[in-house]
C-alpha cells in the first residue's frame, strides 16, 4: 500500500483516484473540485483535505491541475525531499516542476485518460516507469520515454482521441440521415469502432498497417474509403495538426 495524494480532482484525476483506491492504496485528495471530491468521498471513502494537508499525508503526489493555474497552486506548497511527484499537466516542464516542488527531485511526467479506470490505457512515463508501473500495470501498460522532448509529442497523439471522436460524430450523423435513427446510428458507429479496436492483436510498428491492408484490398469499399481520405487531404490535415501541437509543446524535430 502507498500513501498517495492528488492536487486537483477533475476529469482526469477522478478515474485514477478510483483505480488506486480499489487496489488498496491510501489516497487523499484536494478540495479544488468540491463536487468531484464529495463524490469520491461518498463512493470510495477517500479523504478530502487542503492542499498542504494532502502533501503532508502523501509519499507520492499527483499534480492534476490546469496548466494555467499550476504555478499559483503548486509553488507555495511545502514538499519533502523524499516525495515522488507525478505530473499529468501538458506543457509544464520537469525543470519548472523541479523549482516548484523543491526539495523533491523525483519527478515523473505521464498522460492518462479516463478509461485508465477500466484498464488498457497506455501511460507514457518520463523519464522512467519506476513510479507508475507498480501502481497501474499490468492493467494499463506503462511505457518509459526517457527523453522529455519525445514525451511531449505523445500529448499530440493523445489529442488525436477527440479528433477521432469528431470523425465518428460525422459518420454517425451521416448514417442517421440515411436511416432516420440517430440513436441506432450512434450505437452502431461507437460499437463498430470499439469492438474492432478491442480485437486488434498485440504488435509493433507493423501491426496497424498490416490490419489496414488486410481490409483495404483491391476492389473493396475499404480501399475506396482509405483512398478517398488520402486524396481528400485527411492525412495531411492530421499531420499538420500533430505538427502544430508538437510545436506548441516543444521538442519536435
Amino acid at each position: 500500500m502507498n500513501r498517495i495524494g492528488f492536487i486537483g480532482t477533475g476529469h482526469i484525476a477522478a478515474p485514477m483516484v478510483r483505480f488506486l483506491a480499489t487496489r488498496g492504496h491510501d489516497v487523499t485528495i484536494s478540495k479544488r473540485n468540491a463536487r468531484a471530491a464529495k463524490d469520491l468521498r461518498a463512493s470510495h471513502g477517500i479523504r478530502v483535505a487542503d492542499n498542504q494537508d494532502v502533501l503532508d499525508a502523501s509519499d507520492i503526489v499527483f499534480l492534476c491541475l490546469r496548466p494555467a493555474v499550476a504555478e499559483a497552486v503548486v509553488a507555495p506548497l511545502r514538499f519533502r525531499a523524499d516525495q515522488k511527484i507525478v505530473s499529468v499537466m501538458a506543457g509544464i516542464s520537469q525543470a519548472r516542476l523541479s523549482e516548484w516542488c523543491a526539495p523533491s527531485s523525483d519527478i515523473t511526467l505521464t498522460i492518462p485518460l479516463g478509461f485508465l479506470e477500466q484498464g488498457g490505457c497506455p501511460l507514457a512515463a518520463c523519464p522512467s516507469d519506476e513510479v507508475l508501473a507498480p501502481l497501474f500495470a499490468p492493467d494499463n501498460p506503462v511505457m518509459p520515454v526517457p527523453n522529455e522532448a519525445a514525451f511531449n509529442q505523445h500529448f499530440a497523439v493523445c489529442a488525436m482521441v477527440p479528433g477521432l471522436l469528431d470523425l465518428m460524430v460525422t459518420a454517425s450523423d451521416w448514417l442517421s440521415r440515411q436511416t432516420g435513427d440517430p440513436d441506432g446510428a450512434a450505437i452502431y458507429t461507437r460499437q463498430l469502432v470499439a469492438g474492432f479496436l478491442a480485437s486488434l492483436p498485440q504488435g509493433g510498428a507493423e501491426m496497424l498497417p498490416a490490419e489496414r491492408d488486410a481490409l483495404a484490398t483491391d476492389g473493396t469499399i475499404s480501399l475506396m474509403m482509405t483512398t478517398r481520405l488520402h486524396d481528400g487531404g485527411a492525412h495531411a490535415a492530421l499531420c499538420t495538426a500533430l505538427d502544430a501541437i508538437g510545436d506548441r509543446l516543444g521538442g519536435r524535430k
